[in-house]
């Protein structure tokens, strides 16, 4: 039988628990938010802002290496002491059955190649199909996932799927997480907006296991109908309504213990300083993981 002063400990005993098994959670910045800086400009800024996990985007990416090589591109990371947590392959439709779906493999195969050099362990792909689909094209979708995981593998990759909200093919968490299990080598993306602004319930959270979710892209959203909501419609962590705290302490519970990586499209932001937005965004973000217990 517990004491009174054991019962009064416990809270703070489960807190202290909680802070623990939320240790490794990191901010990250996805280099979509910085996109009119090019490659370099990105990196450069977000360094002096004190970020240390990035992640990069193939379109800039490839703009840098038409006029340098991988190798600068590498040394640009080393050199600002800065950690490549994941990289977008920018191969849409690799996920789906149709008829260039071998082209896009060969090119998803080229892409993990460039970011094995650069250093990197993970690669993902959204789902963002617009076409219709079968019972059946959703049966075999797991042996296709299974097949994209395989030549990430060789690389010593590690591939990942986002749930994108507007996709007819994978654009909620439980399909994202029935898929990736009978796959067995592809880790499901949890992105807060797709998340919060598509067909999901919070109740969803509960379904993951341990350890699970391999990735995570981390916004808010304004105070506006959810109908209204589109790609480019992200705030920063903590100046919108999403219940960020709520999926925070979730994916904590859930074990994950890795980057939340700040990923914004509007021009307010993608085409502002990148020391300057990166540094409004590593203020905001922290506080909300604080608040969170997951720093």
């Amino acid at each position: 039988m517990l004491s009174r002063r054991a019962m009064l400990l416990t809270p703070a005993v489960l807190a202290v628990a909680r802070v623990s098994s939320a240790a490794g959670m990191t901010l990250a910045m996805h280099q979509n938010t910085s996109s009119a800086a090019g490659y370099r400009g990105s990196l450069e800024g977000w360094a002096r802002a004190g970020i240390k996990n990035v992640e990069l985007t193939n379109t800039l990416v490839d703009a840098f290496l038409k006029t340098d090589t991988l190798a600068a591109a590498g040394r640009i990371l080393t050199d600002l002491g800065l950690t490549p947590v994941c990289a977008a392959s920018g191969g849409f439709g690799v996920w789906e059955p149709g008829d260039k779906r071998q082209e896009l493999l060969e090119s998803y195969t080229k892409r993990c190649e460039m970011y094995a050099t650069l250093g990197l362990k993970r690669i993902y792909t959204p789902s963002a199909a617009t076409q219709r689909f079968t019972p059946e094209d959703f049966k075999s979708g797991p042996d296709r996932m299974r097949e994209v995981g395989e030549i990430a593998r060789k690389f010593g990759l590690r591939a990942t799927i986002e749930a994108t909200r507007t996709s007819t093919y994978v654009s909620s968490l439980p399909t994202m997480l029935t898929m990736t299990r009978a796959a067995g080598n592809v880790d499901p993306l949890l992105d807060f907006y797709h998340f919060w602004s598509g067909p999901n319930k919070l109740e969803d959270l509960d379904l993951i296991r341990n350890g699970e979710i391999g990735h995570v892209h981390f916004q808010d959203v304004p105070d506006i109908p959810r109908e209204l909501l589109d790609q480019q419609s992200r705030f920063i962590p903590g100046d919108g309504v999403a219940p960020l705290n709520l999926i925070l302490r979730k994916l904590s519970d859930k074990g994950y213990a890795g980057p939340l990586s700040v990923e914004l499209f509007l021009p307010q932001f993608s085409q502002r300083d990148p020391f300057e937005v990166a540094s409004e965004i590593r203020k905001k973000s922290e506080a909300v993981m604080r608040k969170a217990g997951v720093m």
